[in-house]
């Protein structure tokens, strides 16, 4: 059978070894400068909490979650005009400037810009 006195016991026994402040009810000392300042910090933190959720927002992205943060703009890698993929930093400049990649540039346009500029393209037959 259960000791009636068992919570009266279980407190003494924690006052003794933690002290007065650990049985003391939370609301005892709470006051209304305690509470402004608890709700000020409970806004402060709400701001935090909604910075780092926007930093931290995943999206899936070719079957990965990616943040939302990295994908800023449209990243295109494949080149249109041979269909090879590059992770090479030298095509960026020549995608960015001709739409293609460097190997691309070299046999298509070097030498032709004015026909690149002017809307020419390989044909199928010559790629």
């Amino acid at each position: 059978m259960e000791d009636p006195n068992f919570l009266i016991k279980l407190e003494t026994k924690i006052k003794e070894k933690y002290g007065e402040e650990a049985i003391k009810h939370p609301f005892k000392d709470w006051d209304e400068e305690k509470e402004l300042d608890y709700i000020e910090q409970l806004k402060k933190e709400s701001v935090v909490l909604k910075e780092r959720q926007v930093k931290e927002d995943k999206e899936e992205h070719n079957g990965f979650f990616i943040s939302k943060k990295l994908i800023t703009k449209k990243s295109e890698r494949t080149c249109p005009v041979c269909s090879v993929y590059s992770f090479s930093s030298k095509d960026d400049l020549y995608m960015n400037r001709y739409s293609c990649c460097f190997n691309c540039y070299v046999k298509y346009i070097e030498g032709r810009e004015e026909r690149w500029e002017q809307g020419w393209r390989p044909v199928e037959e010559e790629k």
